[in-house]
């Protein structure tokens, strides 16, 4: 197998080549629909996954060295930045995506820390203008250090709260600097352990003061993207308040903040919640809250967020049809919030990765516009709710009825013929679309 330093760049070989370091589905140029694939999928590679992760986890130390051979803290992360910008030119990858902390080292104070994070920002910024990548959404960092420990917007210390804003603050100036067009929200530890230390309402109050106070913020300084949520039901806290969508729509508008606020639905946050990926994207969607998706899986077998490589195309191929019937992006994106698994420890298998994923989404993109070529499966669709186009049904939609009208209405009915839903039917067409 070829080693790393001697690839240049992955091409599109289709699907016949047997050769591991090309694409067999993802052709970045080709015209679906009118736009290319790589304007429909937008990839973008995870800061903190690629670059930082190790292969460290809670039962051993990393297998990966990420220290580029430097020691000064920051000069290991300019070299870090140096290999980011060039993997992603090997993977023709347009996007990334960061945590504060992935790309600058962790000063001995909060001023430190910043200052070397906007060092960092401006180092990162050449190497955009170098490589001619973007930023598509960047987050703070506020749930590993140990002041995070009881949560970041909704600790029970002030000045923990203080920190967050702050190391907020710098990130939002960030990604105006870099032209990031979302920034992200993951609660991280915005939740609680046990009720019986936790001031519920207190805590949902204050996150929203904090969310109010970042997007005037950004909205002042003239950040024009979005601002999203990440919803994920638990880990690293017993319950968080991001649950699921649904939460998160709740929390949002209560507090007015549904104008500014989408969603980044991430598909192994989605399991963990109970859901299916697919539906927590529909449930963004007809909340008008889709905005970016964190493009990985997990381990049905496994409790936690696993972030394995999408290699499932049923899941991927749902989720590009809810993409496509939603309009596609507009300022969000794929981020491939995934990582190789621990014994995976070369340059090479990050490579080996990323194709996986990115032509387990490519593939995904094409079936979905078979399916809405094909037809059947809208039409069932369509048909299923055609009581509603006529008779007491259309004046039902349109709010031209009421309960007594109904009530009438109802008494007349001597017997409903409720149609089946053909589930088993359905799953066979697209079984059909999918390998034929």
């Amino acid at each position: 197998m070829q080693k790393y330093n001697d690839i240049k760049k992955i091409t599109y070989a289709g699907k016949q080549s047997t050769d591991p370091f090309t694409f067999k589905y993802y052709n970045p140029e080709e015209k679906i629909d009118g736009k290319t694939m790589k304007d429909h999928l937008k990839f973008a590679m995870s800061y903190w996954h690629t670059i930082a992760a190790e292969g460290a986890d809670m039962f051993g130390s990393g297998t990966m060295d990420k220290s580029f051979g430097k020691t000064d803290p920051l000069e290991m992360f300019k070299a870090k930045a140096d290999f980011a910008f060039e993997l992603m030119d090997k993977l023709d990858i347009e996007y990334y995506c960061f945590h504060d902390v992935d790309i600058a080292p962790e000063g001995n104070s909060v001023k430190e820390s910043i200052d070397y994070f906007n060092t960092m920002v401006d180092y990162v910024y050449e190497l955009q203008k170098k490589h001619n990548k973007k930023l598509l959404w960047a987050t703070a960092n506020n749930f590993s250090a140990p002041k995070f420990m009881a949560g970041a917007a909704t600790s029970p210390n002030a000045d923990v709260f203080a920190v967050a804003a702050a190391k907020v603050k710098a990130c939002i100036d960030a990604t105006i600097k870099l032209g990031g067009t979302g920034y992200v929200f993951w609660g991280g530890r915005e939740g609680y352990e046990t009720l019986l230390n936790t001031d519920m309402g207190f805590e949902l109050d204050n996150l929203a003061r904090f969310l109010t106070m970042a997007r005037d913020y950004g909205r002042a300084k003239g950040f024009k993207g979005d601002f999203y949520i990440e919803p994920k039901p638990k880990e690293p806290t017993k319950h968080q308040y991001d649950f699921d969508v649904a939460t998160c729509m709740n929390f949002l508008r209560k507090y007015n903040l549904t104008e500014d606020f989408k969603m980044n639905v991430e598909a192994n946050h989605a399991t963990l919640a109970g859901h299916t990926f697919n539906h927590e994207l529909r449930s963004a969607i007809v909340n008008d809250a889709f905005g970016s998706i964190d493009a990985n899986q997990g381990d049905l077998l496994l409790g936690w967020d696993t972030d394995q490589f999408p290699t499932n195309v049923y899941d991927t191929t749902l989720c590009m049809l809810e993409v496509i019937n939603a309009g596609g992006f507009t300022n969000g994106g794929l981020n491939f919030d995934a990582k190789t698994r621990r014994p995976s420890n070369t340059l090479e298998d990050i490579l080996l990765a990323y194709i996986a994923g990115m032509d387990t989404f490519a593939l995904g993109l094409r079936l979905a516009y078979d399916i809405k070529a094909d037809g059947r499966i809208d039409e069932f669709v369509k048909n299923r709710y055609a009581s509603y186009n006529s008779g007491i049904g259309k004046k039902i939609v349109a709010n031209q009825t009421n309960l007594e009208e109904l009530a009438d209405y109802a008494l007349n009915i001597e017997d409903v013929d409720v149609e089946s839903g053909r589930q088993e039917y359905l799953e066979t067409i697209l079984n059909n679309i999918m390998f034929k």
